[in-house]
């Protein structure tokens, strides 16, 4: 499955804020301690023991990213046993580095990066995969998590699986901890809008396009739009102990190596995870 030319991708729409943040940030992403590049090429993996966990057994499976930014999470999974990965993201910039990322690995046989918005995967992919999965960062660029979920579930053949690892919105909620503030809604409320410079892994970046508009969901909005979509869910968890915050850099790390968020000594939930499975038997639309 080799990654093909790079498709032309139109201009964002009306400026679409998040797609020109993404593509700017894509750019600059892979130069620091987030994005390992030099690691991932010595043969690193990106993923966590809590993919690992979640996700279960990858061997000889087709594996679906959504929105995969630059690549190193979709090839790991290569190298945790998948058969062939593919990735979808809308910043062409990104896909443009997956692919590099793809050829200098070695994996770009058995990898396709495709660039397309997530809630308009092209209908060639349309049941075709044992797994789906997305991880960390990405239902709050989602206004419509319902048909987010109807993506989900109409790329996996029958009997295949969805995986969400997800920053639980909770701790999305937070600004600061010392003194403990709110920034952000636990559930959607519409389009919240945000302008910073820089990024989570490149902070004291220059950057130019710094506005984005983001949505809250709350974890009972995601499980039930799984639901709707035609999706059994399997398994939801809520995760107190986690090896990374997702570089929001707000918690300090135990002697364990692990991140906890604690609030007057009680621990709150940093991640949660989502593994449902569409039907065996039912026909998917």
């Amino acid at each position: 499955m080799p990654s093909g030319p790079a498709e032309p991708v139109p201009d964002p729409p009306d400026g679409d804020p998040n797609r020109l943040w993404w593509d700017e940030r894509a750019a600059l992403h892979g130069q620091d301690a987030i994005y390992d590049r030099a690691g991932f090429l010595a043969g690193a993996s990106t993923l966590t023991r809590l993919d690992a966990e979640i996700t279960g057994d990858v061997n000889g499976l087709d594996l679906l990213h959504l929105q995969c930014h630059t690549g190193m999470d979709t090839l790991s999974w290569l190298r945790a046993g998948a058969a062939q990965v593919t990735g979808v993201d809308f910043s062409a910039v990104a896909v443009a580095a997956a692919r590099t990322l793809a050829e200098e690995s070695g994996l770009a046989g058995r990898a396709r990066f495709v660039a397309a918005d997530v809630l308009a995967v092209p209908a060639e992919l349309r049941g075709r995969f044992d797994l789906c999965y997305a991880s960390r960062g990405v239902v709050g660029w989602i206004a419509d998590i319902e048909a987010w979920m109807r993506t989900a579930a109409t790329m996996l053949r029958p009997g295949g699986r969805l995986v969400l690892i997800e920053m639980h919105p909770l701790f999305v909620m937070v600004d600061s901890l010392d003194p403990l503030r709110l920034g952000f809604p636990y559930a959607n409320d519409g389009p919240r809008h945000f302008s910073a410079s820089g990024s989570y892994a490149a902070p004291d970046a220059a950057t130019q396009h710094n506005d984005t508009v983001e949505y809250g969901h709350s974890v009972g909005e995601v499980v039930t739009a799984a639901a709707t979509a035609g999706l059994h869910v399997e398994h939801l968890g809520e995760h107190l102990e986690v090896e990374t915050d997702v570089g929001r850099g707000l918690l300090p790390r135990d002697a364990d190596g692990l991140l906890r968020w604690r609030v007057t000594g009680e621990l709150l939930p940093v991640l949660y995870s989502l593994r449902a499975r569409r039907p065996a038997a039912a026909a998917q639309s």
